[in-house]
Formats: structure tokens, C-alpha cells, sequence
């Protein structure tokens, strides 16, 4: 499989670079900046997004607002709005969305960023997150994309093969902890990529 990973360098990104190297998979990895051997690319701009991912099989889109202090809803939307079209552009229907764990539901209609103590530091990438998540429902239904959620704690850690997925809903475990190691969630998203289970719809990973 040919994959195009926009935002390649980061922490998510790079794992999942890694895995699916090492499955075997061909990866055009980019950056804003074309650091670290990747690919130059604004994603913002549906045109070298088209460009780049003519002849890939599918996208994967991991990148996250900033963290500089500035606005981060309008770069994160701007860069999901430039791959849509992008994908469109190229001819690439696949699309898979590394994406924030903050819209998950704790209850019915009740969603963990909006909760009491939710830390305020990520509440700045929580919130643009969950307005790609929106846009995506309502504007890609001619892509098959997979929009998929990490556990509330995700750090780097050790890749076992072993987790959950679920839906909508925060996932945690018996002492009510949600975590997932990234390099584990790089398992689940390379997973997916191989063999589609989530078409449409949005998905979570957790221990």
C-alpha cells in the first residue's frame, strides 16, 4: 500500500510512519517545513495535497492545531478543508484522520473536554478536534474516512498488539484509567488502514 502521511514527524506520526514501514507499506511522509527527509507540504493548500497524493492509496492526516499560543481552530479546519478537496483532486478515496480523544462521549450526549477538571492545557486542542470531527461528518461523505480517537492519555510507551476499540464512547479500563501507548494506537490505525472495519464513521483505541 501506498500511503501519503501528512504531518509525519510528530509524535503520532512517526509511530505510525514506523509501523507501517514495517509492515511493508510504502510511506510519503510530509511536513509543514520538509524536516526530517519528509515531503514539503502546506496542507491548507488542496492543490499540493492533490499533487502529492496522486497514485497513493489513501491519506492519512495527523496533524494538530498549534501550539504557539495563536487561534488553533482555523489552521487545524483549513488543513482538513485542504485535504478534502485534496483527495478529491487526486482521485484518493481513502482517508484516515489521527484525531483528539477530547469529543468522546462519557455519557450519553456528554463529552469528556466538557467535563469538571478536564485539564485546561489541552482544551486548546481538544475543542478544534472535535470541530474537524464535525466537519468531516458532514462534508466527506464521498470519501471513505475513518476519524480515529486515542485514549484520554496517550504517550509514547511500548507497542504490545493488545487493546480495545470502541465508538463514540471513552474507553477505560477496570481502575477507570483510559490510556493507550502510541505506538499501540499506531498498531490500531495501521490496522485499519489494512483491513477497513470503520469506514464512516469514528473510532477509538484504548488498554
Amino acid at each position: 500500500m501506498k500511503i501519503l502521511l501528512i504531518g509525519a514527524t510528530g509524535m503520532i506520526g512517526s509511530r505510525v510512519a514506523a509501523e507501517a514501514r514495517a509492515r511493508g507499506h510504502e510511506v510519503t511522509g510530509t511536513t509543514r517545513r520538509g524536516a526530517g527527509g519528509t515531503a514539503r507540504l502546506d496542507a491548507a493548500d488542496a492543490g499540493a495535497v492533490a499533487a502529492l497524493a496522486a497514485g497513493h492509496d489513501a491519506v492519512v492526516l495527523a496533524v494538530s492545531p498549534p501550539r504557539d499560543g495563536s487561534e488553533p481552530a482555523a489552521p487545524l479546519l483549513a488543513a482538513g478543508d485542504g485535504v478534502l478537496e485534496g483527495l478529491r483532486g487526486a482521485g484518493v478515496r481513502r482517508l484516515v484522520v489521527v484525531g483528539g480523544a477530547g469529543s468522546l462521549e462519557v455519557a450519553p450526549g456528554a463529552r469528556l473536554v466538557d467535563t469538571p477538571g478536564f485539564p485546561a492545557i489541552y482544551k486548546n486542542e481538544s475543542f478544534p478536534d472535535a470541530q474537524l470531527l464535525q466537519v468531516i461528518r458532514a462534508e466527506a461523505g464521498d470519501l471513505d474516512w475513518t476519524y480515529v480517537s486515542p485514549a484520554a492519555e496517550i504517550a509514547p510507551g511500548e507497542r504490545t498488539g493488545t487493546f480495545r476499540t470502541g465508538g463514540n464512547r471513552l474507553l477505560t479500563d477496570a481502575a477507570g484509567d483510559s490510556r493507550i501507548s502510541a505506538e499501540d494506537y499506531a498498531v490500531a490505525l495501521v490496522d485499519e488502514l489494512e483491513k477497513p472495519q470503520a469506514v464512516g464513521r469514528r473510532i477509538t483505541v484504548a488498554y
